[in-house]
Protein backbone atom coordinates (compact mmCIF):
# COMPACT_ATOMS: atom_id res chain seq x y z
CA UNK A 1 0.00 0.00 0.00
CA UNK A 2 1.08 3.32 -1.07
CA UNK A 3 1.94 5.93 1.28
CA UNK A 4 -0.87 8.00 0.69
CA UNK A 5 -3.13 5.32 0.40
CA UNK A 6 -1.95 4.66 4.22
CA UNK A 7 -2.56 7.60 5.57
CA UNK A 8 -5.64 7.71 3.62
CA UNK A 9 -7.00 4.90 5.89
CA UNK A 10 -5.46 5.98 8.64
CA UNK A 11 -7.04 9.49 8.53
CA UNK A 12 -10.70 7.16 7.76
CA UNK A 13 -10.23 5.50 10.57
CA UNK A 14 -9.42 8.51 12.87
CA UNK A 15 -12.53 10.18 11.50
CA UNK A 16 -14.54 7.00 12.41
CA UNK A 17 -13.43 7.14 15.66
CA UNK A 18 -13.90 10.38 16.52
CA UNK A 19 -17.65 9.93 14.66
CA UNK A 20 -18.37 6.84 17.11
CA UNK A 21 -17.15 9.02 20.49
CA UNK A 22 -19.10 11.74 19.35
CA UNK A 23 -22.32 9.20 18.38
CA UNK A 24 -21.49 8.02 21.73
CA UNK A 25 -21.99 11.25 23.81
CA UNK A 26 -25.03 12.36 21.50
CA UNK A 27 -26.63 9.07 22.43
CA UNK A 28 -25.78 9.78 26.17
CA UNK A 29 -27.06 13.41 25.72
CA UNK A 30 -30.24 12.02 23.54
CA UNK A 31 -30.98 9.64 26.99
CA UNK A 32 -30.66 12.02 29.39
CA UNK A 33 -33.16 14.53 27.48
CA UNK A 34 -35.99 11.92 26.92
CA UNK A 35 -35.41 11.16 30.95
CA UNK A 36 -35.56 14.42 31.76
CA UNK A 37 -38.64 14.68 30.03
CA UNK A 38 -40.43 11.49 30.57
CA UNK A 39 -43.53 11.51 33.34
CA UNK A 40 -42.79 10.31 37.12
CA UNK A 41 -45.57 8.02 38.43
CA UNK A 42 -46.95 9.39 42.19
CA UNK A 43 -49.86 7.10 43.31
CA UNK A 44 -52.75 8.39 44.53
CA UNK A 45 -54.59 6.80 47.38
CA UNK A 46 -58.45 6.54 47.68
CA UNK A 47 -60.15 8.63 50.29
CA UNK A 48 -61.25 7.73 53.57
CA UNK A 49 -64.90 7.33 54.31
CA UNK A 50 -66.64 11.02 54.62
CA UNK A 51 -69.73 11.98 55.71
CA UNK A 52 -71.84 14.81 54.26
CA UNK A 53 -72.44 18.09 54.84
CA UNK A 54 -75.21 18.60 57.69
CA UNK A 55 -75.64 22.04 57.37
CA UNK A 56 -76.15 24.21 54.76
CA UNK A 57 -73.71 26.85 55.49
CA UNK A 58 -70.84 23.95 55.08
CA UNK A 59 -71.42 24.39 51.49
CA UNK A 60 -69.33 25.91 48.91
CA UNK A 61 -70.70 29.56 47.94
CA UNK A 62 -73.17 29.50 50.76
CA UNK A 63 -74.87 32.41 51.37
CA UNK A 64 -75.14 33.55 55.77
CA UNK A 65 -77.09 31.49 57.97
CA UNK A 66 -81.08 31.93 58.28
CA UNK A 67 -81.42 33.46 54.45
CA UNK A 68 -84.01 32.17 52.49
CA UNK A 69 -83.20 30.96 49.43
CA UNK A 70 -84.72 32.14 46.20
CA UNK A 71 -84.57 29.93 43.04
CA UNK A 72 -81.15 31.40 41.64
CA UNK A 73 -79.08 30.66 44.65
CA UNK A 74 -80.24 27.04 44.67
CA UNK A 75 -79.09 26.62 41.23
CA UNK A 76 -75.73 28.54 42.05
CA UNK A 77 -75.15 25.86 45.17
CA UNK A 78 -76.43 22.95 43.12
CA UNK A 79 -73.68 23.90 40.45
CA UNK A 80 -71.01 24.28 42.83
CA UNK A 81 -71.91 21.22 45.01
CA UNK A 82 -73.50 18.60 43.05
CA UNK A 83 -71.81 15.45 43.25
CA UNK A 84 -72.54 14.22 39.78
CA UNK A 85 -71.03 17.27 38.91
CA UNK A 86 -67.92 17.19 40.41
CA UNK A 87 -67.14 13.31 38.35
CA UNK A 88 -68.42 14.71 35.33
CA UNK A 89 -66.20 17.74 35.47
CA UNK A 90 -63.06 15.06 35.17
CA UNK A 91 -64.28 14.04 31.66
CA UNK A 92 -62.97 17.09 30.82
CA UNK A 93 -59.10 16.63 31.65
CA UNK A 94 -59.65 12.84 30.20
CA UNK A 95 -60.48 14.45 26.91
CA UNK A 96 -58.16 17.48 27.06
CA UNK A 97 -55.38 14.76 27.52
CA UNK A 98 -57.00 12.71 24.29
CA UNK A 99 -56.54 16.14 22.09
CA UNK A 100 -52.64 16.15 23.08
CA UNK A 101 -52.25 12.96 22.31
CA UNK A 102 -53.69 12.97 18.90
CA UNK A 103 -51.50 16.23 18.17
CA UNK A 104 -48.42 14.93 19.01
CA UNK A 105 -46.00 13.90 16.03
CA UNK A 106 -44.99 10.25 15.99
CA UNK A 107 -41.76 9.80 17.03
CA UNK A 108 -38.73 8.74 14.25
CA UNK A 109 -37.64 4.79 14.58
CA UNK A 110 -33.75 4.29 15.26
CA UNK A 111 -33.12 0.96 13.78
CA UNK A 112 -29.10 -0.72 14.46
CA UNK A 113 -27.24 -4.37 14.33
CA UNK A 114 -23.73 -5.15 14.63
CA UNK A 115 -22.03 -8.00 13.00
CA UNK A 116 -19.37 -9.13 15.03
CA UNK A 117 -15.95 -10.84 12.92
CA UNK A 118 -16.75 -14.74 13.36
CA UNK A 119 -14.15 -15.90 10.21
CA UNK A 120 -13.44 -14.71 6.68
CA UNK A 121 -11.18 -12.22 4.92
CA UNK A 122 -11.98 -9.28 6.88
CA UNK A 123 -10.91 -7.01 10.08
CA UNK A 124 -13.65 -5.08 11.49
CA UNK A 125 -17.03 -5.23 12.94
CA UNK A 126 -19.88 -4.95 10.46
CA UNK A 127 -22.46 -1.89 11.45
CA UNK A 128 -25.81 -0.72 10.78
CA UNK A 129 -28.31 2.20 11.46
CA UNK A 130 -30.55 4.04 10.36
CA UNK A 131 -33.24 6.52 11.21
CA UNK A 132 -36.92 6.75 9.23
CA UNK A 133 -40.16 8.41 10.11
CA UNK A 134 -44.25 7.02 9.25
CA UNK A 135 -45.24 9.46 6.14
CA UNK A 136 -48.65 7.68 6.72
CA UNK A 137 -48.74 9.10 10.37
CA UNK A 138 -48.13 12.64 8.94
CA UNK A 139 -50.34 12.45 6.77
CA UNK A 140 -53.24 11.58 8.80
CA UNK A 141 -52.16 13.98 11.72
CA UNK A 142 -53.94 17.16 10.77
CA UNK A 143 -57.69 15.49 10.56
CA UNK A 144 -56.44 13.18 13.73
CA UNK A 145 -56.21 16.60 15.60
CA UNK A 146 -58.97 18.14 14.57
CA UNK A 147 -61.31 15.13 15.41
CA UNK A 148 -60.22 15.26 18.79
CA UNK A 149 -60.36 18.86 19.18
CA UNK A 150 -64.26 18.66 18.24
CA UNK A 151 -64.47 15.24 20.39
CA UNK A 152 -63.11 17.56 23.49
CA UNK A 153 -65.54 20.46 22.41
CA UNK A 154 -68.20 17.76 22.79
CA UNK A 155 -67.71 16.81 26.25
CA UNK A 156 -67.66 19.99 27.20
CA UNK A 157 -71.39 20.48 25.71
CA UNK A 158 -72.68 17.24 26.92
CA UNK A 159 -70.91 18.77 30.22
CA UNK A 160 -72.66 21.79 30.24
CA UNK A 161 -76.00 19.83 29.00
CA UNK A 162 -75.50 17.79 31.99
CA UNK A 163 -75.47 20.94 34.31
CA UNK A 164 -78.40 22.58 32.78
CA UNK A 165 -80.25 19.19 33.14
CA UNK A 166 -79.43 18.92 36.78
CA UNK A 167 -79.93 22.98 37.37
CA UNK A 168 -83.95 22.00 35.81
CA UNK A 169 -84.17 19.16 37.90
CA UNK A 170 -83.13 21.66 41.47
CA UNK A 171 -85.88 24.26 39.51
CA UNK A 172 -88.83 21.13 39.55
CA UNK A 173 -87.71 20.35 43.09
CA UNK A 174 -88.27 23.66 44.27
CA UNK A 175 -91.61 24.17 42.57
CA UNK A 176 -92.60 21.18 44.06
CA UNK A 177 -91.90 21.64 47.48
CA UNK A 178 -92.89 25.21 47.53
CA UNK A 179 -96.41 24.64 46.10
CA UNK A 180 -96.70 20.84 48.02
CA UNK A 181 -96.22 23.18 51.36
CA UNK A 182 -98.67 25.46 50.63
CA UNK A 183 -100.96 22.34 49.70
CA UNK A 184 -100.16 20.78 52.78
CA UNK A 185 -101.04 24.05 55.13
CA UNK A 186 -104.07 24.20 53.30
CA UNK A 187 -104.99 20.44 54.31
CA UNK A 188 -104.83 21.08 57.51
CA UNK A 189 -107.30 23.04 57.82
CA UNK A 190 -110.06 21.40 56.89
CA UNK A 191 -108.19 17.62 58.03
CA UNK A 192 -108.43 19.40 62.06
CA UNK A 193 -112.62 20.01 60.95
CA UNK A 194 -113.02 16.80 59.37
CA UNK A 195 -111.17 15.06 62.45
CA UNK A 196 -112.93 17.17 64.84
CA UNK A 197 -116.06 16.35 63.42
CA UNK A 198 -115.15 12.37 63.27
CA UNK A 199 -114.56 12.71 66.82
CA UNK A 200 -117.87 14.15 67.85
CA UNK A 201 -119.92 11.62 65.40
CA UNK A 202 -117.91 8.90 67.43
CA UNK A 203 -118.60 10.45 70.80
CA UNK A 204 -122.51 10.57 69.45
CA UNK A 205 -122.05 6.80 68.66
CA UNK A 206 -120.91 6.21 72.27
CA UNK A 207 -124.15 7.69 73.53
CA UNK A 208 -126.72 6.15 71.17
CA UNK A 209 -127.23 8.86 69.22
CA UNK A 210 -126.27 7.75 66.39
CA UNK A 211 -125.81 4.84 64.54
CA UNK A 212 -122.98 3.65 62.28
CA UNK A 213 -125.08 4.00 58.67
CA UNK A 214 -125.20 7.56 59.56
CA UNK A 215 -121.64 7.99 60.82
CA UNK A 216 -120.00 6.33 57.99
CA UNK A 217 -119.23 9.22 55.64
CA UNK A 218 -118.23 11.47 58.03
CA UNK A 219 -115.55 9.09 59.51
CA UNK A 220 -114.49 8.05 55.89
CA UNK A 221 -114.02 11.41 54.49
CA UNK A 222 -111.98 12.24 57.44
CA UNK A 223 -109.59 8.77 56.83
CA UNK A 224 -109.47 10.08 53.43
CA UNK A 225 -108.58 13.48 54.19
CA UNK A 226 -105.49 11.60 56.74
CA UNK A 227 -104.85 9.21 53.81
CA UNK A 228 -104.44 12.16 51.46
CA UNK A 229 -102.20 13.76 53.79
CA UNK A 230 -99.81 11.70 54.75
CA UNK A 231 -99.36 10.87 51.10
CA UNK A 232 -98.10 14.54 50.67
CA UNK A 233 -96.18 14.30 53.72
CA UNK A 234 -94.25 11.16 52.21
CA UNK A 235 -93.83 12.92 48.73
CA UNK A 236 -92.44 16.04 50.14
CA UNK A 237 -89.91 14.21 52.21
CA UNK A 238 -88.63 12.09 49.53
CA UNK A 239 -88.54 15.40 47.34
CA UNK A 240 -86.62 17.10 50.40
CA UNK A 241 -84.43 14.33 50.28
CA UNK A 242 -83.68 14.63 46.12
CA UNK A 243 -83.09 18.16 46.67
CA UNK A 244 -80.12 17.87 49.36
CA UNK A 245 -78.34 15.15 47.28
CA UNK A 246 -78.30 17.51 44.18
CA UNK A 247 -77.10 19.99 46.88
CA UNK A 248 -74.70 17.19 48.37
CA UNK A 249 -75.91 17.60 51.31
CA UNK A 250 -77.03 15.06 53.94
CA UNK A 251 -80.63 13.73 53.77
CA UNK A 252 -81.75 15.30 56.96
CA UNK A 253 -79.98 19.22 56.54
CA UNK A 254 -82.33 22.12 56.67
CA UNK A 255 -82.70 24.08 53.06
CA UNK A 256 -85.06 27.41 53.44
CA UNK A 257 -86.97 28.34 50.43
CA UNK A 258 -89.58 31.15 49.52
CA UNK A 259 -93.32 30.45 50.21
CA UNK A 260 -94.57 31.08 46.68
CA UNK A 261 -93.06 31.65 43.29
CA UNK A 262 -94.40 34.23 40.65
CA UNK A 263 -96.06 32.47 37.77
CA UNK A 264 -94.97 35.48 35.02
CA UNK A 265 -97.00 34.82 31.86
CA UNK A 266 -94.35 33.82 29.11
CA UNK A 267 -92.84 36.14 26.19
CA UNK A 268 -94.28 34.26 23.41
CA UNK A 269 -91.99 36.46 21.03
CA UNK A 270 -88.97 35.92 22.84
CA UNK A 271 -89.94 32.27 23.33
CA UNK A 272 -90.41 32.02 19.61
CA UNK A 273 -86.97 33.57 18.78
CA UNK A 274 -85.16 31.31 21.25
CA UNK A 275 -86.93 28.36 19.77
CA UNK A 276 -85.38 29.75 16.44
CA UNK A 277 -81.97 29.65 17.30
CA UNK A 278 -82.21 26.67 19.09
CA UNK A 279 -79.38 24.53 17.08
CA UNK A 280 -77.18 27.22 18.22
CA UNK A 281 -78.08 27.08 21.80
CA UNK A 282 -78.92 23.89 23.52
CA UNK A 283 -75.89 21.90 24.82
CA UNK A 284 -77.20 18.65 23.75
CA UNK A 285 -77.68 19.93 20.30
CA UNK A 286 -74.65 21.61 20.00
CA UNK A 287 -72.59 18.65 21.52
CA UNK A 288 -74.25 16.39 18.69
CA UNK A 289 -72.86 18.57 16.22
CA UNK A 290 -69.51 18.85 17.36
CA UNK A 291 -69.51 14.81 17.58
CA UNK A 292 -70.80 14.63 13.79
CA UNK A 293 -67.65 17.20 12.71
CA UNK A 294 -65.44 14.40 15.08
CA UNK A 295 -66.53 12.00 12.62
CA UNK A 296 -66.59 13.75 9.67
CA UNK A 297 -62.56 14.19 10.25
CA UNK A 298 -62.61 10.57 11.34
CA UNK A 299 -63.67 9.36 8.08
CA UNK A 300 -61.34 12.32 6.42
CA UNK A 301 -58.23 10.48 8.37
CA UNK A 302 -59.80 6.82 7.49
CA UNK A 303 -60.03 8.13 3.62
CA UNK A 304 -55.96 9.40 3.74
CA UNK A 305 -54.75 6.43 5.18
CA UNK A 306 -55.52 4.43 2.14
CA UNK A 307 -52.37 6.03 1.54
CA UNK A 308 -49.82 3.08 1.99
CA UNK A 309 -48.25 2.47 4.55
CA UNK A 310 -44.30 4.38 4.00
CA UNK A 311 -41.88 4.99 6.23
CA UNK A 312 -38.89 7.41 4.75
CA UNK A 313 -35.49 7.25 6.67
CA UNK A 314 -31.82 7.01 6.13
CA UNK A 315 -29.77 4.03 6.62
CA UNK A 316 -26.21 3.68 6.70
CA UNK A 317 -23.58 0.39 7.42
CA UNK A 318 -20.39 -0.87 7.25
CA UNK A 319 -19.12 -4.54 6.48
CA UNK A 320 -16.54 -6.46 7.52
CA UNK A 321 -13.99 -5.12 5.41
CA UNK A 322 -14.17 -1.62 6.43
CA UNK A 323 -16.48 -0.44 3.27
CA UNK A 324 -18.53 1.86 4.21
CA UNK A 325 -22.38 3.24 2.74
CA UNK A 326 -25.54 5.04 3.01
CA UNK A 327 -28.28 6.53 1.50
CA UNK A 328 -32.07 7.00 1.63
CA UNK A 329 -34.42 4.05 2.96
CA UNK A 330 -37.86 3.26 1.84
CA UNK A 331 -40.52 1.16 3.17
CA UNK A 332 -43.70 0.32 1.12
CA UNK A 333 -46.52 -1.14 1.78
CA UNK A 334 -48.72 -2.68 -1.08
CA UNK A 335 -51.96 -1.83 -1.20
CA UNK A 336 -53.33 -5.73 -2.54
CA UNK A 337 -55.74 -6.61 0.42
CA UNK A 338 -56.61 -3.90 2.81
CA UNK A 339 -57.04 0.08 1.21
CA UNK A 340 -58.57 0.74 4.77
CA UNK A 341 -62.06 -0.38 3.25
CA UNK A 342 -63.39 -1.45 6.52
CA UNK A 343 -62.61 1.35 8.54
CA UNK A 344 -63.59 3.83 5.73
CA UNK A 345 -66.74 1.69 5.46
CA UNK A 346 -67.22 2.08 9.77
CA UNK A 347 -66.69 6.05 9.90
CA UNK A 348 -68.79 6.32 6.77
CA UNK A 349 -71.90 4.35 8.66
CA UNK A 350 -70.86 5.85 12.22
CA UNK A 351 -71.14 9.52 10.39
CA UNK A 352 -74.47 8.83 9.30
CA UNK A 353 -75.74 7.14 12.42
CA UNK A 354 -75.04 10.33 13.96
CA UNK A 355 -76.74 12.40 10.95
CA UNK A 356 -80.17 10.75 11.87
CA UNK A 357 -79.46 11.42 15.37
CA UNK A 358 -79.22 15.04 15.02
CA UNK A 359 -82.06 15.49 12.91
CA UNK A 360 -83.96 13.02 15.26
CA UNK A 361 -83.24 15.04 18.09
CA UNK A 362 -84.00 18.72 16.93
CA UNK A 363 -87.29 17.29 15.07
CA UNK A 364 -87.70 15.57 18.74
CA UNK A 365 -86.95 19.05 20.45
CA UNK A 366 -88.96 21.09 18.40
CA UNK A 367 -92.09 18.67 19.12
CA UNK A 368 -91.97 18.71 22.88
CA UNK A 369 -92.10 22.43 23.16
CA UNK A 370 -94.51 23.08 21.09
CA UNK A 371 -96.55 20.54 23.06
CA UNK A 372 -95.55 22.07 25.98
CA UNK A 373 -96.38 25.24 24.91
CA UNK A 374 -99.92 24.22 24.07
CA UNK A 375 -100.49 22.49 26.99
CA UNK A 376 -99.31 25.31 29.11
CA UNK A 377 -101.88 27.79 27.60
CA UNK A 378 -104.62 25.62 28.16
CA UNK A 379 -103.36 25.15 32.30
CA UNK A 380 -102.86 29.01 32.34
CA UNK A 381 -106.77 29.36 30.80
CA UNK A 382 -108.17 26.87 33.26
CA UNK A 383 -106.07 28.50 36.16
CA UNK A 384 -107.78 32.10 35.35
CA UNK A 385 -110.90 30.70 34.87
CA UNK A 386 -110.65 29.09 38.56
CA UNK A 387 -110.00 32.63 40.18
CA UNK A 388 -113.66 33.16 40.37
CA UNK A 389 -114.85 30.06 41.83
CA UNK A 390 -112.26 30.08 44.44
CA UNK A 391 -112.82 33.12 45.25
CA UNK A 392 -116.63 32.41 46.22
CA UNK A 393 -116.08 29.44 47.48
CA UNK A 394 -113.86 31.28 50.10
CA UNK A 395 -116.45 33.96 51.00
CA UNK A 396 -118.57 30.72 51.66
CA UNK A 397 -116.26 29.20 54.21
CA UNK A 398 -115.91 32.77 55.61
CA UNK A 399 -119.66 33.07 55.89
CA UNK A 400 -119.97 29.57 56.78
CA UNK A 401 -117.92 30.11 59.47
CA UNK A 402 -119.67 32.96 61.11
CA UNK A 403 -122.81 31.14 60.73
CA UNK A 404 -121.60 28.32 62.66
CA UNK A 405 -119.76 30.33 65.39
CA UNK A 406 -123.46 32.35 65.70
CA UNK A 407 -125.32 28.54 65.98
CA UNK A 408 -127.18 29.17 62.77
CA UNK A 409 -125.59 26.23 60.84
CA UNK A 410 -124.67 22.80 62.42
CA UNK A 411 -121.05 21.48 62.32
CA UNK A 412 -121.81 19.10 59.47
CA UNK A 413 -122.82 22.08 57.18
CA UNK A 414 -119.85 24.16 58.43
CA UNK A 415 -116.91 21.53 57.82
CA UNK A 416 -118.90 20.33 54.24
CA UNK A 417 -118.90 23.95 52.99
CA UNK A 418 -114.61 24.31 54.57
CA UNK A 419 -113.77 21.14 52.73
CA UNK A 420 -115.62 22.39 49.09
CA UNK A 421 -113.52 25.61 49.62
CA UNK A 422 -110.37 23.42 50.28
CA UNK A 423 -110.76 21.03 48.04
CA UNK A 424 -111.08 24.38 45.05
CA UNK A 425 -108.04 25.50 46.93
CA UNK A 426 -106.31 22.40 45.92
CA UNK A 427 -107.49 22.03 42.61
CA UNK A 428 -106.10 25.75 42.09
CA UNK A 429 -102.43 24.60 43.66
CA UNK A 430 -102.35 21.65 41.91
CA UNK A 431 -103.08 23.29 38.54
CA UNK A 432 -100.49 26.08 39.46
CA UNK A 433 -97.92 23.83 40.25
CA UNK A 434 -98.62 22.32 36.56
CA UNK A 435 -97.75 25.72 35.09
CA UNK A 436 -94.61 25.93 37.20
CA UNK A 437 -93.49 22.53 36.30
CA UNK A 438 -94.45 23.31 32.20
CA UNK A 439 -92.40 26.11 32.93
CA UNK A 440 -89.67 24.72 34.27
CA UNK A 441 -89.39 22.29 31.62
CA UNK A 442 -90.28 24.79 28.61
CA UNK A 443 -86.80 26.95 29.97
CA UNK A 444 -84.83 23.83 30.52
CA UNK A 445 -85.84 22.67 26.58
CA UNK A 446 -85.31 25.95 25.07
CA UNK A 447 -82.47 26.98 27.05
CA UNK A 448 -83.64 30.12 28.50
CA UNK A 449 -80.66 31.64 29.89
CA UNK A 450 -78.02 30.40 27.23
CA UNK A 451 -76.09 32.76 25.44
CA UNK A 452 -77.30 33.62 21.43
CA UNK A 453 -74.56 31.25 19.99
CA UNK A 454 -71.62 29.43 21.17
CA UNK A 455 -68.41 31.38 20.13
CA UNK A 456 -67.44 30.01 16.55
CA UNK A 457 -64.17 28.60 17.49
CA UNK A 458 -66.02 25.87 19.89
CA UNK A 459 -68.67 25.73 17.36
CA UNK A 460 -66.08 25.00 14.76
CA UNK A 461 -62.94 24.01 15.94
Amino acid sequence: MSLSARSMACGLEQAGAVARKLATRLGLWSVGALLGGCATYHALPLPEPGKLPAQLAELRGAPAAGTTLDVATIERLVLLNNPDLRRARAEHKVAQAQMLQAGLLPNPALNGSLGYLISGAGDSTAWTAGISEDIRALVTLAPRRAAAQAAAAQVDASLLWQEWLTVGQARLLVVDLVEGERLAAAQQHSLGLLQQRSERMRQSMADGNHDLATAAPDLAAAADAQAAADDLQRRLLGQRHALNALLGLAPDAVVPMPTRLDLPAPDTTQMHQQIDTLPRRRPDLVALQLGYQAQEATLRAAVLAQFPALSFGYSASQDNSRVRNGGPAISFELPIFDRNQGNIAIAKATRQQLHDEYRDRLNSAHGEIDALLAEQVQARAQLAALQQPLHEAANEATHAEHAWQAGLIDLRSYVDLVAAAQARQSGAIALEQAVLEQQVAIDTLVGAGMPASLPQEVIAP
